[in-house]
């Protein structure tokens, strides 16, 4: 009996990556309860290429202003957060919470030092609260994401120096 729900399991979760290419999704998480103490949890998910919106978001005053075109060029690169050699990305599609509640104080501000592993924000994904940790110490340059904003996986949501 083992066996089949071992072979139940493996069919479950190739159905789940179907339904991620199917739909151009980023991730699914999904928990079944066999009895109080069997249950299976299951997180699929994939790398998407993201575009970086900041490149969009340059070539506007491109336009407008024909004159600053050269400079405005020249510092495109420079702008983009995604780039940035500091930058912590969105492991995966959800809302960005810079704080755990929202009348408690920010996980992390402009100018804070924090130490690798600590919080920096949470990302919720299907009703998953999910701490982002910091990939290594150092000084928070920017926070690039609004409480409460949607981002995508690979979206640049902090910088460190």
């Amino acid at each position: 009996m083992a066996k089949n729900t071992r072979d139940a399991d493996v069919a479950f979760i190739q159905a789940l990556a179907e339904v991620l290419r199917e739909n151009d999704l980023a991730e699914v998480q999904v928990k079944r309860e066999y009895g109080e103490s069997d249950c299976l949890n299951v997180r699929v998910s994939r790398q998407v290429a993201v575009a970086p919106a900041v490149q969009h978001i340059a070539a506007a005053p491109v336009a407008a202003a024909p004159a600053a075109a050269p400079a405005a060029a020249a510092s495109a690169p420079q702008d983009d957060p995604a780039s940035d050699p500091g930058a912590v990305t969105s492991p995966m599609v959800g809302t960005v919470y810079l704080q755990a509640e929202p009348d408690a104080p920010s996980f992390v501000s402009v100018g804070d030092t924090v130490a690798e592993g600590d919080t920096l924000l949470i990302v919720e994904a299907m009703k998953t609260m999910n701490h982002i940790p910091a990939p290594r110490g150092g000084k928070v340059k920017r926070i690039l994401v609004d409480d409460g904003a949607a981002v995508e996986f690979g979206a640049p949501l902090v910088i460190l120096e």
